[in-house]
């Protein structure tokens, strides 16, 4: 008779053992102290986006109708693969680099820097003229593109 029910001895002694495994195997339990409900409101005034202001620097025209590409920057936006939306786009949007603006015997260049649509980190420099804006040169902050304009 004890070989009838041996197995189901074995069974119950081997799950029951897995039970107390299971149950201590993460150490002791901490108890964890009542929390209190409250239940008086709380009101936390919203966060809403505010509207991007662009500097405005003296020289400088970001609502430009005219913008010239010169050769040089032609090639260098070809050579990144940035197209004119994008140029646009950062000289709307884009900071003024105020480090870098230089002023030479051909005037003033403003660098406007931002990310592009596609999250290319962008430096274009900008060069005021009396027809609109001359982009001189596009360059891409985080990628170093083979290029061979001169």
């Amino acid at each position: 008779m004890l070989k009838k029910y041996l197995p189901y001895l074995l069974l119950i002694a081997a799950g029951l053992l897995f039970y107390f495994v299971k149950k201590n195997q993460r150490g002791k339990r901490v108890n964890k102290p009542e929390t209190e409900q409250v239940t008086e409101k709380i009101t936390v005034p919203a966060v809403l986006p505010q509207e991007e202001k662009t500097e405005e620097v003296a020289g400088f025209d970001r609502n430009a109708t005219k913008i010239i590409f010169s050769k040089h920057a032609k090639c260098r936006m070809d050579c990144r693969k940035i197209d004119e939306s994008e140029v646009k786009e950062i000289l709307k949007n884009g900071t003024i680099n105020h480090k870098k603006i230089q002023n030479d015997k051909r005037g003033k260049t403003y660098p406007v820097e931002g990310f592009t649509h596609d999250k290319q980190h962008v430096r274009i420099v900008f060069a005021q003229k009396d027809d609109g804006l001359v982009v001189v040169t596009v360059i891409d902050l985080d990628t170093e593109w083979k290029c061979d304009c001169k």
